[in-house]
């Protein structure tokens, strides 16, 4: 049996406001390990999303919040990744 894998997303940039250490955590479920945004990116996730339901954004929050939700997707797509190759062992 053959493993399809989706083409892995590139990153082409990341937030300015990304910290160099600690933005990403790592949890395991059920013995896979799982990569997610550590808390002090979800909180600048939830504040631009907030500001956005109050307020235009500006160019360079959209864009911030832009490479956020690309990093999230990069995430899901390693996290799936990883997933079906330990249910394939």
């Amino acid at each position: 049996m053959m493993l399809q894998v989706d083409p892995f997303p590139k990153l082409n940039r990341l937030p300015a406001t990304l910290p160099d250490d600690g933005a990403i955590n790592m949890a395991l479920e059920n013995g896979v390990p799982i990569f997610r945004a550590s808390t002090v990116v979800q909180t600048r996730i939830e504040q631009l999303l907030a500001r956005q339901q109050v307020r235009t954004l500006t160019a360079v929050e959209e864009e911030e919040l832009d490479r956020y939700e690309e990093i999230d997707d990069y995430l899901s797509h390693l996290n799936r990744l990883v997933r079906n190759l330990v249910e394939t062992q």
